[in-house]
């Protein structure tokens, strides 16, 4: 639901009726992730996508029946090529999704309202929804913030032990940390095994950093790259004739100061990666000393192989260790055999996306690694989830 939160905020501000279709979980080649959602209002108006295509007719008539019944729906699509006819994935895989009724008066609506604001603000926030189980709690929900706060959908909560909205919160709140969205097995009195409820967690958060030190012609190619794969992207740069935003239109933020003081006051987190383009020690030295000692997702630093065996050397005798090193991607990107700025962005961003998807960087073509590497569930009271 949270992945069209701008529109249905829309919606709800409207006053508008809708049902709200959203991929529980998946198995196989399935196009979409848990998360993604398709809303259909009473007018027939739809928005989004759970499948790229393959199942959305269906999933549409689903929403449509929702709305006139009120009552939540969990439906299994998989490949059947028994029927030419049949509604299937014609990838070969499997989803699970459940359509909820989201109208003036559902107990859900102003969990719902509360949740689409929140991420169409850019809050961060975690809605978690019941998605097996009991019938009369299949499809009540609960908004939880980061510092753990939660309100839900039936008496405050999701309406059945008071143990399971703490601990449903606890681990929502975790998931929101990592800005991951994934499902929960947990007890229906919240303990966290012989479990009967499957939860659904989507999490909102603000979009991950990417810093780009260096502002030379590649950075500008990997400045829209950035944003094209959703990143908040920041360019910095010691040098203000360089540093401009005549140079840097897409970029979020441009900053002119020494790189190594900028990232000391930077705030990063776990998604946050760091693109080193400078190539040049007064800079790569103090910079990379820092950056590969802060718990960030990926740390890449630009130059020739020479460039970057003269840069360890020099990063070792400022004291950098061996298990500090082996976190630096360098020569930064995967072997395209990249030559342009944009190509070379290219490269560098198939990196980021592998270092983050668990991918090998292999041709998949004669391959026989899975196409998705994401785990989407795990045992009771653990966490399955997708970034």
């Amino acid at each position: 639901m949270l992945d069209i939160a701008e529109e249905l905020s829309r919606w709800v501000e409207q006053g508008r009726d809708f049902a709200v279709a959203t991929v529980v979980a998946v198995g196989g080649s399935a196009p979409r992730r848990p998360g993604a959602a398709l809303a259909v209002d009473t007018d027939g108006t739809a928005v989004g996508s759970v499948s790229g295509g393959c199942v959305e007719g269906a999933v549409y008539d689903l929403c449509q029946q929702v709305l006139r019944d009120g009552e939540p729906v969990l439906e299994r699509f998989g490949y059947s090529d028994d029927d030419a006819f049949a509604v299937g994935l014609t990838c070969g895989g499997v989803i699970d999704i459940l359509v909820t009724p989201v109208r003036t008066g559902d107990p859900v609506r102003p969990v719902a309202a509360a949740a689409v604001k929140a991420a169409a603000s850019g809050a961060a926030s975690a809605l978690a929804r019941i998605v097996t189980g009991p019938a009369d709690l299949v499809g009540h929900a609960l908004l939880v913030r980061p510092d753990g706060s939660h309100d839900g959908s039936h008496d405050g909560g999701l309406g059945a032990h008071p143990e399971l909205d703490r601990t449903v919160a606890a681990e929502a709140a975790a998931l929101l940390d990592a800005g991951r969205t994934g499902t929960l097995e947990i007890g229906e009195r919240g303990a966290r095994c012989g479990a009967p409820l499957t939860v659904l967690v989507e999490s909102a958060v603000p979009p991950p950093r990417m810093i780009v030190f260096g502002a030379i012609d590649f950075a500008s190619a990997l400045v829209r790259v950035g944003k094209f794969l959703g990143h908040h992207v920041t360019v910095c740069d010691a040098r203000p004739v360089f540093a401009t935003r005549a140079r840097f239109p897409e970029a979020d933020e441009i900053v002119v100061e020494w790189p190594h003081r900028y990232l000391e006051r930077a705030q990063v987190d776990a998604r946050t990666v760091l693109c080193v383009l400078t190539h040049d020690a007064k800079f790569d030295v103090p910079l990379l000393q820092l950056a590969l000692r802060l718990p960030v997702a990926y740390v890449g630093a630009m130059g020739s192989r020479r460039t970057h065996l003269d840069r360890n050397a020099r990063l070792r005798e400022v004291g950098v260790t061996e298990m500090e090193l082996a976190r630096l991607r360098s020569p930064i990107g995967l072997d395209l055999g990249a030559r342009t700025p944009e190509e070379t962005a290219l490269s560098i961003a198939a990196e980021i996306v592998a270092n983050r998807r668990g991918g090998t960087g292999v041709p998949l073509t004669g391959a026989h690694t899975p196409i998705h590497h994401d785990v989407t569930s795990v045992p009771a009271g653990r966490i399955g989830s997708v970034a």
